[in-house]
């Protein structure tokens, strides 16, 4: 595959002139990769056979070339991942990042700055203070706001709740849930991203806490039950500490009642979040879509969601940074003297991290919120095209969401849905899913790709319409999809 190195510790540490010339070879494949990607199918073949046998008999007792290893690797992801970077690609949330957050990706592992404290790597620091707090005004929220990036989502909403259990109790900190006379429960819709219950768990305060409230037929939190939840909880004795409202459920792009939640979690003196991972970009457009989120004591937005950013850089923001200093403070004899409000390894989870916030900058600053308002609205678009040009063809749009996600059902029924997106996948060219919409299987088309244009919504819609459904296929896939449904339901009882 590749010759061996003569000179294996030089190889980690190049001359210049040699770095130089690897950098850009480096460059030209990809950009080679990056050229090639409409033309290949959204879901390859591979890897090979080949290519997997190369990679179970690789030692690494002897070195190798780089230059062989970088081809290796590269034909092994353009052949064997999901390209998601593809414009064909309406699937999930992963996008295809901005040249910004590609170039900021260089930049920080150029330099490597250790940003966990502030005395190291000032300018860093500096920049990713400045974006939260840009972003935090831009979502509405009061002067004196701040935060910090994350991993990701889960990250962010996982430090939400530890803000929460601090907030309902300032002995949290230090005794854990002792510090609770009786049992501290949180409040999601049953439609949220159900990584609640993972974090949960890591909180301490067991899956069981976590309440999902049903929703209102339309994929939305119903602030009745969860009223009337609260107060079951109250009566038998419970905490309730959190309302986490979902702004962009992930299977639907629906918005729970933002500012009702946010009076509910304030008359019962809890603390009130929303999960925007993926709907946060909405705050680039003044459209009122996300109205009452600038009411949320903290707020969880993915960078590298709508946002387009390379993987993870979630963001944490909040109206209570010093809660969040509460949190998090510790005191090692190896940090320098804390600065708790620009020291993140005293207000955040992490400790060692990656200048990710140079992603958003980059991306921010050569876009402006105009730039990123287009972005939203021109995905909005594409989403409402594919939708107007299948209900022609006799389909079914089921959710009305603000956002870029069609949930759309075939003329056939729900029981079809799985035919049509066996075909497109098929067919190479395009990546959908299947999802469950108030319990009844959706196709989910969500554009993620600002390259994705109307002649792709278009060749989509040309798939779809030669489908030609088989109806007894069809019947089988709807008992499997009745007994799947019939667990969850079961699952979601016992989580209640």
């Amino acid at each position: 595959m590749t010759k061996m190195n003569t000179d294996p510790s030089g190889s980690l540490f190049p001359d210049h002139d040699s770095l130089t010339e690897a950098d850009h070879r480096l460059t030209e494949r990809l950009g080679a990769a990056r050229r090639l990607m409409p033309s290949r199918d959204v879901v390859p073949d591979g890897p090979s056979g080949k290519w997997l046998r190369e990679l179970r008999s690789m030692g690494f007792d002897q070195p190798k070339e780089l230059a062989g290893l970088v081809e290796w690797v590269i034909e092994g992801l353009e052949t064997g991942t999901v390209q998601v970077t593809h414009p064909g690609y309406l699937g999930l949330f992963n996008p295809a990042p901005t040249f910004a957050a590609e170039c900021a990706d260089r930049i920080a592992s150029v330099f490597n700055p250790q940003i966990c404290v502030h005395s190291h790597a000032p300018a860093a620091v500096e920049i990713e203070l400045h974006v939260i707090r840009e972003v935090a005004r831009r979502a509405g929220m009061p002067d004196g706001s701040g935060g910090h990036f994350t991993s990701g989502g889960s990250e962010a909403n996982f430090t939400g709740m530890l803000c929460a259990l601090q907030a309902g109790s300032p002995a949290y900190g230090d005794d854990g849930l002792c510090a609770f006379a009786r049992p501290p429960c949180i409040f999601v819709s049953e439609e949220s991203h159900l990584a609640w219950l993972k974090i949960a768990h890591a909180a301490g305060v067991g899956r069981n806490a976590v309440r999902l409230i049903q929703t209102d037929g339309r994929g939305r939190m119903d602030p009745e039950a969860l009223t009337e939840t609260i107060e079951t909880d109250v009566r038998s004795g419970n905490v309730p500490v959190m309302i986490a409202a979902t702004a962009g459920t992930t299977n639907a792009g629906m918005v729970d009642p933002l500012t009702r939640c946010g009076e509910i979690a304030r008359k019962h003196g809890m603390w009130f979040h929303v999960d925007a991972a993926w709907g946060g970009a909405l705050i680039a457009r003044d459209t009122g879509a996300l109205k009452g989120i600038e009411e949320a004591d903290s707020i969880t937005i993915d960078a590298h969601k709508w946002f387009a950013t390379t993987m993870g850089a979630g963001m944490f923001l909040t109206s209570r940074p010093d809660l969040v200093a509460q949190v998090f403070r510790i005191d090692a004899s190896y940090m320098p003297r804390s600065d708790t409000a620009k020291d993140f390894y005293v207000n955040s989870n992490q400790w060692s991290r990656r200048f990710v916030g140079l992603r958003m900058f980059l991306a921010l600053g050569t876009a402006g919120w105009m730039g990123y308002a287009d972005h939203v609205e021109r995905a909005i678009r594409l989403a409402d095209r594919l939708a107007f040009l299948l209900q022609r063809e006799g389909w079914s749009l089921v959710n009305d969401s603000p956002m870029a996600v069609a949930c759309l059902v075939p003329p056939e029924g729900h029981e079809a849905v799985r035919n049509y997106v066996d075909a497109v996948r098929s067919d190479g060219r395009f990546w959908v899913s299947t999802a469950i919409f108030e319990g009844k299987p959706v196709l989910r088309a969500c554009i993620t790709n600002g390259r994705t244009n109307e002649g792709d919504i278009d060749a989509l819609v040309e798939v779809l319409a030669s489908v030609r459904v088989d109806h007894d296929t069809s019947a089988r896939f709807d008992r499997a999809r009745r007994v799947l449904e019939s667990g969850n339901s079961q699952a979601r009882r016992r989580s209640s």
